[in-house]
């Protein structure tokens, strides 16, 4: 499926998204989303294949994610061997908008859940924020990364961030906190605490090829996503025994996520490779 983030205006709906907006405000957020995100779900919640638990979602999502680490690795070998520091931080630019509000939106999911269901998510929150811990939090490990480049701390300083990579933020923000059932959530984060188990791997290679001491937004997510992709199929399961679960909806989480983040770091690799080092 095609994935164009540009259908709409991806910043003025993370704006929206930041804020409670008026009544006319919320009006033109649900035909932003309508515009993007509803028809991309209901795709392909459309074309889910006929699972009979979410044991088969899960060995889907572990075939799709084979796949989808080959298909990607030539950009990935790129950035982690051959990238030079202004290839990096260009990168490294276009997700500030995600790492300086990192899990922030995602909150909102955990009352939405069946009660062990939610504290399953709530577990990964609470790593995400550094246990109350604001050194360790992964957005200040973010901006730990961002100072050390020499770049801003401040997220207006990222309002020129393709439309790609602000999807990127508005898909979990949706998913957390507008889709309509939590299945979208628990499908599409499931699938990306899984996928960061190798999707940060050449980011990590990168940032210690160019000697950076503020490695550990990358390292630490390496580190801990092995516990918190088993949490998210602990959710998932616990949501299944408790409610039930509508399968297709997971794995429709699990697809438009795939899509929309696999999109964004593809093309940031790719017009990283056309700046001259």
């Amino acid at each position: 499926m095609d994935i164009a983030s540009d259908v709409i205006d991806q910043r003025r709906l993370f704006d929206l998204y930041r804020k409670t907006p008026t009544v006319a405000e919320y009006a033109e957020l649900t035909e932003l989303e309508e515009a993007w995100i509803l028809p991309i779900a209901e795709a392909y919640e459309r074309d889910a294949p006929a699972f009979d638990s979410s044991g088969d979602v899960m060995k889907a999502m572990r075939e799709h994610l084979a796949q989808e680490t080959k298909d990607s690795m030539a950009n990935h070998l790129f950035l982690a061997t051959e990238a030079t520091r202004e290839q990096f931080e260009y990168v490294v630019r276009e997700f500030a908008v995600d790492g300086l509000t990192e899990s922030l939106s995602l909150l909102a999911s955990v009352p939405k859940l069946p009660y062990r269901s939610g504290m399953a998510v709530f577990r990964i929150l609470i790593d995400e924020l550094g246990c109350g811990n604001e050194s360790m939090a992964h957005a200040q490990l973010y901006r730990d990364l961002l100072i050390e480049l020499g770049m801003p701390i401040d997220i207006d300083s990222y309002r020129d961030s393709s439309p790609d990579s602000f999807a990127y933020v508005n898909l979990f923000y949706w998913l957390a906190n507008r889709a309509e059932v939590s299945e979208y959530f628990l499908g599409g984060y499931a699938y990306f605490e899984a996928s960061v188990l190798y999707g940060l791997q050449s980011f990590a290679h990168a940032a210690k090829r160019f000697g950076l001491e503020n490695h550990a937004y990358y390292t630490e997510h390496i580190y801990i996503d092995k516990y918190h992709s088993r949490q998210m199929r602990t959710a998932i399961r616990e949501k299944e025994l408790e409610t039930g679960v509508d399968l297709a909806k997971v794995w429709a989480g699990v697809r438009m996520t795939s899509a929309i983040v696999s999109t964004a770091t593809e093309q940031a690799i790719v017009r990283s490779r056309k700046l001259v080092g």
